[in-house]
C-alpha cells in the first residue's frame, strides 16, 4: 500500500481541524459488531435511554450461559465489601478481564456496543467489569451516578453508560437494581428524594439493564433467602481515565487473546490526535514488536 506522505516528508499542521485525526495512521478506529445490530432497534433502544436514561433488554443469554457464568465467576469473588457502599453483605470480582474470558460476550454484545456507538465517541474504554453477589440481609445501597466522580457540573449529557446483567433473576425482594427513571437529566443541586419515582429493575436471568453514567440508582435490598448475582460493565468517553486501570491490570498475553473490540476498549487505541499514545506511537504497535521479539 502506498503510504499518503513521501518519505521523510513533514506533514503540515495549519490548524485544529488537522489534529483531529490518528497521526499514526496506520491503526485507524475499527467498525464494532454493533454492525449486527437493525438499525431501526439500535434506534428505539437510544429514544428510551434518552428519555428514561435507561432501557432493560429480556433475555438476551441463555439459561446455559448463566449458568456457565456462575462457575466461572463463583471461585473469583471475594470477601464482602469494605464498606456500606460496596456492601457489608455483599461480595464482588474486579479486573475480571484478566481473570477469566467468560464474560467477554458481555463486555463487548453487539446490542450494547450499538447503544455505545450513538452515545460515546468513537474508540470509548472499557472502564470497569465487576461482578456483583447481593447476600441475603443486605441494606439498600445509597443511591449514586455512576459518573459523579468525574467533575464536570450537571445537566450535562453523560460520560459514562453502565449495563447490569442479570446472571440470577432479579427481583424486588432479592436485590434488583433500583432505577429513577428521568434523573439522568437532573442539575448538580437536586439529590433523590422519597418522593421520587423508583422502579426495580426486574429481570429474568440473561436479561440486561443499560443506564446512563448520568442516572441515580444502586443495588436494593435482599430481603430473600438467596443471593443475587450480576454482573456490571462500564464504559466510558476515550478521552477520560477509567475506573480500572487495564493497561496496567491486564496483561499483554491476555490482550492479544481478545477481540479487537476488547483491544480497542482496553486502551490499545487512540483518541486523535495522540490521547493514548506509546513512545509517540500507537499502542497496538507494542503488541507487534513483542511478537516480533517472539515475546
Amino acid at each position: 500500500m502506498t503510504s499518503p506522505h513521501p518519505p521523510n516528508s513533514v506533514e503540515v499542521i495549519t490548524g485544529l481541524d488537522d489534529l483531529r485525526v490518528d497521526l499514526a495512521r496506520r491503526h485507524r478506529a475499527t467498525v464494532s459488531a454493533a454492525w449486527t445490530i437493525d438499525p431501526a432497534v439500535a434506534a428505539a433502544d437510544l429514544a428510551a435511554v434518552e428519555r428514561d436514561g435507561y432501557v432493560i433488554w429480556e433475555n438476551l443469554i441463555s439459561p446455559a450461559e448463566c449458568e456457565r457464568l456462575r462457575a466461572a465467576l463463583a471461585p473469583l469473588l471475594g470477601r464482602t465489601g469494605r464498606n456500606t457502599f460496596e456492601g457489608e453483605r455483599t461480595r464482588r470480582a474486579y479486573n475480571l478481564v484478566d481473570k477469566t474470558r467468560a464474560c467477554d460476550g458481555l463486555v463487548e454484545h453487539p446490542r450494547v456496543l450499538a447503544l455505545l456507538d450513538r452515545l460515546l465517541l468513537p474508540n470509548y474504554l472499557l472502564s470497569q467489569l465487576q461482578a456483583i453477589e447481593i447476600l441475603p440481609g443486605e441494606r439498600a445501597q445509597l443511591p449514586h451516578h455512576d459518573d459523579g466522580f468525574y467533575p464536570v457540573p450537571r445537566p450535562r449529557p453523560a460520560l459514562s453508560a453502565a449495563t447490569m446483567w442479570a446472571i440470577d433473576e432479579f427481583t424486588e425482594d432479592n436485590g434488583g437494581t433500583v432505577l429513577l427513571p428521568g434523573s439522568h437529566r437532573w442539575d448538580g443541586e437536586r439529590q433523590p428524594a422519597q418522593s421520587d419515582a423508583r422502579v426495580v429493575a426486574r429481570m429474568p436471568a440473561g436479561s440486561c439493564a443499560f443506564y446512563l453514567g448520568t442516572l441515580w440508582h444502586g443495588g436494593g435490598e435482599n430481603r430473600s433467602a438467596a443471593a443475587r448475582l450480576g454482573l456490571t460493565v462500564q464504559y466510558c468517553e476515550p478521552w477520560l481515565r477509567p475506573q480500572e486501570a487495564y493497561t496496567l491490570a491486564v496483561g499483554r498475553r491476555t490482550v492479544r487473546a481478545v477481540s479487537e473490540d476488547m483491544r480497542r476498549m482496553l486502551g490499545y487505541s487512540i483518541h486523535p490526535p495522540f490521547m493514548g499514545a506509546v513512545d509517540g506511537m500507537h499502542p497496538k504497535r507494542i503488541l507487534e514488536q513483542q511478537d516480533s521479539a517472539g515475546e
